[in-house]
């Protein structure tokens, strides 16, 4: 089992479903942990009003919490994250 300081390397799927009013926050939240994020792929879905963003991310369990609680806290988005079971010292 990981500890807080061991990293693990993840996905992050993000839905904002209202853009407009939560693009803002999510990606305050996105640059406070750009150390922990790897890649991102967005893809704004206008017609529906939505996005949906794609974070490679690697950090310890505890950033990588932090980071999925602050964005599934915000009222319109949703949050789901894989991590892997591989880990390795920081």
């Amino acid at each position: 089992m990981a500890t807080g300081k061991e990293r693990r390397i993840g996905v992050v799927g993000i839905v904002l479903e209202d853009r407009t009013k939560t693009a803002a926050k999510v990606n305050a939240i996105l640059s406070a942990y750009g150390d922990n994020i790897v890649g991102r792929m967005g893809i704004p879905y206008r017609e529906k009003d939505i996005s949906v963003i794609a974070l490679i991310v690697d950090g310890s369990t505890d950033e990588i919490g932090a980071l999925t609680g602050k964005l599934g806290a915000i009222e319109g988005v949703t949050v789901k994250s894989a991590l892997t079971s591989f880990s390795s010292p920081v």
